[in-house]
């Protein structure tokens, strides 16, 4: 059996401790390549430089950062001068990200985008997230999301991926020891709510500048019978929500031609 190659990347910088977890718990699958931002790109969504040229820069073998790149010029990027035609990624993962990426929040994310990029190129595709409870994750092992990972990659290579065509899976991980994890469900995104954290403040010269913080995680559930990413989590679960590219809403398509008179 050939090399599985596998493609690493996320958008929290190259630096990130979740980033060299991943990559620890992912190279004995096979040939782990790792293109990441050079600085932080949270909440960036699935955004593409065009307007300024990107540079890779070697760090070491098969570890790169990109000089001003987003999450999906990694991925983008990565495809088109680092591997050629027949010798593409067999996977890509995208994480783990430090923090929750669950409900809307998934449309801010560059972790999931850049999962978005790699099924837009028919390689199966996955974005992990670390919930954390605060920012102050040193120190933290990432021991499930390791674990987690490396089941579900294993998994992808070994054996087939499960989505369609343009999906990919969204993995959050709760923040617990390997032995608290109740186990894993499959959830549909929960509706997110938001609030104003939009911070008022002035610099020496007196001038106004905002400075938006995070949001508590708050959400509700959809009345269908479905358990959340949000409530699973919560509920000491690893929650998988598969997440399809067609924005299309399908069920006001009839309603929105009799409106318009079509």
């Amino acid at each position: 059996m050939s090399v599985r190659r596998i493609l690493l990347t996320n958008d929290d910088g190259y630096g990130s401790p979740g980033l060299l977890a991943l990559r620890e718990a992912l190279s004995a699958l096979g040939h782990v390549v790792v293109v990441a931002p050079a600085s932080e790109k949270s909440a960036c969504g699935h955004g593409m430089t065009l307007t300024r040229p990107l540079r890779f820069v070697k760090l070491e073998d098969d570890f790169y950062k990109l000089e001003d790149g987003s999450p999906t010029d990694c991925v983008y990027l990565s495809l088109n001068a680092l591997y050629q035609e027949g010798f593409m990624p067999d996977l890509i993962v995208s994480g783990i990200n430090i923090g929750s990426n669950m409900g809307e929040d998934v449309s801010y994310s560059g972790t999931a985008s850049a999962a978005m990029e790699g099924v837009l190129h028919g390689i199966p595709s996955i974005a992990i997230s670390q919930v954390l409870r605060d920012k102050d994750y040193f120190g933290f092992d990432f021991a499930l999301a390791k674990e987690v990972i490396f089941k579900l990659a294993n998994k992808v290579l070994k054996d087939s991926y499960p989505l369609k065509n343009r999906e990919f899976l969204n993995v959050n991980i709760p923040q617990i020891p390997p032995k608290e994890c109740k186990g894993m469900r499959i959830t549909e995104l929960g509706i997110r709510t938001y609030g104003n954290d939009a911070h008022l403040h002035r610099n020496p010269r007196g001038e106004e500048y905002y400075w938006l913080g995070l949001h508590p995680l708050r959400w509700n559930e959809r009345d269908n019978g479905e358990i959340s990413d949000f409530s699973a989590v919560m509920d000491g679960y690893v929650s998988i929500t598969p997440i399809t590219l067609d924005f299309t809403a399908r069920g006001s398509l009839r309603s929105l031609e009799k409106w318009i008179g079509v």
